[in-house]
């Protein structure tokens, strides 16, 4: 059985002071709240020390990840970060290959799964997205886009728990629009999803592998999106900035 998911990516959102104030509120707002599901936030870089330390402090019932990582242990990539400097900071997920980094920063497939693969060296679980633009979803050859890349994602990877690695169908026409994918739309490319890794990993395997749905995720409509059965949650953009809000999609997705 997997169990669910909701995780949150602030993007360039929030300073230092900012994110520790919304951590807090968070970790307030779940205080004695029946958390049934597996919750991550995921604040920009230079948040992590700080949220990190609301997590431990106020017990928080959430994990901390980060929106991005280099494939490289140390050394000459100024502006990067190394996996082992997000452990530093107590991180155990890292979001990889989201849209707005193939898109803005030309992060390729072969980026993504270097990515993959330094991250599980490290102990820490990808949170690997995938997704199509528009015009390869209006031409509807959107579920064999998105199966080419979990596969390039994937190749050579070696799971050994795959409760340890978490894919995030994020249809790219529905981040920030407030367009969202129907749940059928999400469950049809979810469960593509799915039997690829069936494919590549075995059924076994593939059926403990989280695939998460992304794209204008909201209290609204968390509820029929993970009724659906190969959709185990949910990556948060928008309403993840607001602590009620996430707070609601967390309960809600476990009731």
């Amino acid at each position: 059985m997997r169990k669910l998911m909701i995780a949150g990516n602030w993007k360039m959102n929030k300073t230092y002071t900012e994110g520790v104030v919304l951590a807090q509120d968070l970790a307030d707002e779940l205080k004695g709240a029946d958390v049934k599901v597996d919750v991550v936030v995921c604040p920009p870089t230079v948040d992590l020390k700080g949220v990190s330390e609301v997590i431990e402090q106020s017990e928080a019932p959430f994990e901390l990840g980060a929106q991005n990582v280099y494939y490289a242990e140390s050394g000459a990539y100024t502006g990067e970060t190394a996996p082992n400097m997000l452990e530093a900071v107590g991180a155990k997920y890292c979001i990889i290959g989201h849209s707005e980094r193939r898109g803005y920063f030309g992060e390729t497939d072969e980026d993504i799964n270097k990515k993959a693969k330094i991250l599980m060296e490290h102990d820490i679980v990808p949170i690997s997205c995938c997704g199509e633009p528009l015009e390869i979803r209006e031409a509807g050859t959107h579920v064999q886009f998105v199966v080419d890349q979990i596969k390039a994602d994937t190749e050579g990877l070696e799971i050994s728990d795959p409760s340890k690695y978490v894919i995030a169908y994020e249809p790219i026409w529905a981040i920030g629009t407030g367009k969202t994918a129907t749940a059928d739309d999400a469950q049809e490319v979810c469960g593509a999803i799915r039997q690829t890794l069936v494919e590549v990993f075995g059924a076994e395997t593939a059926d403990q592998i989280r695939v998460l749905y992304g794209g204008s995720a909201k209290p609204e409509n968390i509820a029929e999106l993970v009724a659906k059965p190969d959709v185990d949650g949910a990556l948060v953009g928008g309403a993840s900035l607001k602590a009620a809000d996430f707070a609601s999609m967390v309960v809600k997705a476990g009731e």
